[in-house]
C-alpha cells in the first residue's frame, strides 16, 4: 500500500524561497551592529537584539529550505522547528521594547507612577519576563504537537500564547505612550553628546511599539487559521516586515543609554 507524502510547506502556505531568503540576508547586518554594540557598549538590550536576529536568521534560513526542497517540506520536524523559532524570537523583540522603555523612564525627572491596576505589571521587570516565558512555552508546547495527521494541532496553546503577547505589546505600547508624553514634559537626561535617538527616542520607540501591534494583532487574528496566517501576501507585510522595521529601528545612534548612564 502506498503512503501519500504530506508536503507541509505548500499545505500551510510557505512557498518563497526568494523572500526568506531576503530575510535571512536582510538580518546579518543587524546581527553585526548589535554584536559589535554589545561588544562595545554591553547593555541587556544589544544582547537580546543579537540573540533575536541570530534566532531570526536561523529561522528565514529554514523557511526558505522548506519552501525550496519538496523532501525538507515533507518534513514535519523541520516545519515544527520553523514554528518554534518564530515564536520564540518574539520574545527577545518584545522583552528588548519593554526593557529600553523601562531604562529610558529611570532617566526622567518626575516620573509617573505606575502603581494602578495591570500597569503594576509594567513596573515589575521580573513578572513581566516571566509572564512573556509562560507565553513562550505554552506556544512551543502548541507548536510541537503538530503531527502528521492534523498539522494545525494545538490550536488551544497557540491561542492562550498569542492572547497572552498580545495583552503585554498592549500595556508595553501605552506605557511607550506614556514615556513619550513625560518625556515631552521633563525632558530626557542624557550625560552623552546629543544624538537621534538621545534627541526623539521616545517618538521612535511609539513606532517599534505600533510596528509590534501590527505584528501580534496580526497573529492574533489569524491564530485560529494557520494557512491564512502563513499566507505570504499577508504574512510578509504584516508579520515579518514590522519586526524587521522594529529591529532597524534600535540600530539608531543613542536610543539605547549606556548602562552608565542608568541609576544603580
Amino acid at each position: 500500500m502506498s503512503t501519500t507524502s504530506i508536503n507541509y510547506a505548500k499545505y500551510l502556505g510557505i512557498e518563497s524561497v526568494a523572500g526568506a531568503s531576503v530575510f535571512a540576508v536582510a538580518y546579518l547586518p543587524l546581527f553585526v551592529v548589535f554584536v559589535m554594540q554589545s561588544i562595545a557598549r554591553p547593555t541587556y538590550v544589544y544582547i537580546v537584539l543579537s540573540l533575536f536576529c541570530a534566532i531570526r536568521m536561523a529561522a528565514f534560513t529554514i523557511r526558505a529550505i522548506l519552501a525550496g526542497s519538496e523532501t525538507a517540506g515533507e518534513t514535519l520536524g523541520l516545519y515544527i522547528a520553523d514554528s518554534v523559532l518564530f515564536g520564540v524570537g518574539f520574545f527577545a523583540l518584545l522583552y528588548s521594547a519593554y526593557t529600553l522603555v523601562m531604562d529610558r523612564w529611570l532617566l526622567l525627572d518626575n516620573p509617573p507612577e505606575l502603581e494602578q491596576g495591570p500597569l503594576r505589571l509594567l513596573k515589575n521587570r521580573r513578572l513581566f519576563r516571566i509572564v512573556l516565558l509562560v507565553a513562550v512555552v505554552i506556544g512551543v508546547i502548541g507548536s510541537t504537537r503538530a503531527n502528521s495527521s492534523d498539522p494545525q494541532n494545538g490550536k488551544p496553546y497557540k491561542v492562550a500564547s498569542t492572547i497572552i503577547f498580545l495583552a503585554l505589546t498592549v500595556l508595553s505600547a501605552f506605557q511607550t505612550v506614556l514615556l513619550a508624553l513625560s518625556e515631552s514634559r521633563a525632558g530626557y537626561r542624557s550625560l552623552g553628546k546629543r544624538t537621534l535617538g538621545g534627541e526623539h527616542g521616545a517618538y521612535i520607540l511609539c513606532v517599534i511599539a505600533a510596528l509590534l501591534l501590527v505584528r501580534e494583532v496580526f497573529a492574533t487574528v489569524t491564530v485560529n487559521d494557520v494557512k491564512v496566517q502563513n499566507n505570504e501576501h499577508f504574512w510578509y507585510p504584516l508579520f515579518a516586515i514590522p519586526e524587521i522595521l522594529a529591529a532597524a529601528c534600535y540600530a539608531i545612534p543613542g536610543l539605547v543609554p549606556p548602562r552608565s548612564e542608568l541609576p544603580t
